[in-house]
């Protein structure tokens, strides 16, 4: 693709909902777990070839004489085949160059089930109503699926505007149709918007420094102070949820070891994966139309660097004085709590989301380090002891300075301040470091 001047080849996803019969829905989940073996096959293969032997075209061998030898390995097309292969190859690659973990086996039911379709010409993508329509898959035919969104197809589609391929996916709600575009837009010119900075949290989501908040309005603890696990669900499926989750724990005392699930037991799972993937698309939405709406607002977002997986460990037993030998679980109850909390607000895919619309608007998302934003006082600059006394409140102990307001909120406007004064966490071959401006303190006056 050659890009003219003043453009820039932009790639996104667009995700559709597909309408399969039930035995379509039976060859896609066959394919889905002939990928899912196929990725295990390799990792497998990995393992026992030595080094000097594994190569892309050793790798290529293998996968073409395990497809004759096992009939169900042939369920899968060709093309998706060779896409796990490469995926799987990739997935190597980042962990070589320190953005990921080593690539591990895939288990049934903790892996995503999904197939890709590599080539967009396979497709055969066509409009057939309003709201339908009509998309070729392998090995399955001519499939329905939810028109929501105006695609590159037939005379608009060009070698600047196209479809280059698609991914199968399936959730509680069943298969959708995730397709990968690539169009050529104008480079947007620098955002005139403010600066603002963000501290995310579990009381306000989303805390901004000039005090335009953003809340989903759901709380995320009961009344007892437990975490509410279902907040995006309504009180009647909150309701209907209880009751699956009571008939399928009841049902479960009936079957006997090493017997297979009854077909009863699986349709009370699937209704309540599809109460919980309901949740998770309301969640995604929300923050889709708040994302939006800041990086259409403010020219440079300023957020932490968080490391989440870190933040969401279990704390590690402590030893017991009084018995010796014993260990104590040291506040692992109520961590689990604020773990699943904090792990409800997916930070991480909102920093995702602000990262590439912030771009396209032509604004600018910055990181800067999160220790002690939550802590330091926004007004003074002082970091004393006690001066955050609950979750939403802030009272400077500073006798100089006496500044309250919300914690939050403190913790947004010492964000920005960061960014100011040249505090940016910027990524160095896989680890954030610290880099600030030369001749600048670490504390100004605010």
């Amino acid at each position: 693709m050659t890009s003219e001047p003043g453009t820039e080849k932009r790639q996104f996803g667009h995700r559709a909902r597909l309408a399969l019969s039930p035995a379509e829905f039976q060859v896609m989940d066959d394919q889905a777990h002939a990928a899912r073996t196929m990725w295990n096959c390799l990792h497998s293969w990995w393992q026992m070839m030595p080094k000097d032997k594994r190569s892309l075209a050793a790798a290529d061998a293998a996968i073409r004489q395990a497809r004759k030898d096992l009939d169900y390995l042939g369920k899968l097309p060709a093309q998706a085949a060779q896409a796990v292969l490469k995926t799987y190859f990739q997935a190597w690659k980042n962990c070589w160059g320190g953005r990921a973990d080593a690539p591990n086996f895939k288990g049934r039911f903790r892996s995503v089930m999904s197939v890709d379709i590599p080539q967009g010409r396979d497709l055969q993508i066509k409009r057939v109503h309003r709201r339908w329509g009509m998309v070729n898959i392998p090995k399955v035919g001519r499939v329905r699926f939810r028109w929501t969104k105006d695609l590159p197809v037939g005379k608009t589609a060009n070698t600047d505007h196209r479809i280059t391929g698609a991914r199968l996916v399936k959730d509680g709600l069943g298969w959708h149709i995730a397709f990968r575009i690539t169009t050529l837009e104008r480079t947007p010119q620098p955002h005139p918007g403010p600066e603002v900075g963000i501290d995310m949290g579990v009381s306000i989501p989303l805390a901004l420094s000039d005090g335009n908040h953003h809340d989903h309005g759901r709380p995320p603890r009961l009344s007892d102070g437990t975490s509410d696990r279902d907040k995006w669900l309504s009180p009647d499926e909150k309701t209907k949820l209880l009751r699956l989750e009571q008939r399928a724990a009841h049902r479960k005392t009936f079957r006997k070891p090493k017997e297979k699930t009854s077909r009863r037991l699986h349709r009370t799972y699937d209704q309540i994966r599809a109460l919980r993937a309901k949740a998770t698309r309301r969640s995604i939405d929300w923050q889709h139309k708040t994302t939006t709406a800041l990086a259409e607002q403010y020219g440079v977002i300023v957020v932490e660097d968080l490391h989440i997986t870190n933040m969401t460990k279990t704390p590690a037993p402590k030893p017991d004085p009084e018995n010796n030998g014993a260990y104590l679980r040291n506040g692992a109850k109520a961590k689990a709590g604020l773990n699943r909390s904090s792990l409800q607000e997916a930070w991480g895919r909102t920093v995702t989301m602000l990262t590439y619309k912030t771009a396209r608007q032509g604004g600018t998302l910055v990181k800067v380090p999160a220790p002690y934003t939550s802590q330091r006082c926004s007004a003074c600059g002082f970091l004393t002891p006690g001066s955050r006394e609950t979750q939403a409140l802030f009272v400077c102990k500073n006798p100089d300075c006496g500044w309250t307001g919300n914690a939050d909120h403190n913790g947004a406007r010492n964000v920005l301040h960061l960014y100011r004064i040249g505090h940016v966490a910027i990524p160095a071959a896989g680890r954030a470091v610290v880099r600030r401006t030369h001749g600048v303190k670490p504390v100004t006056a605010r």
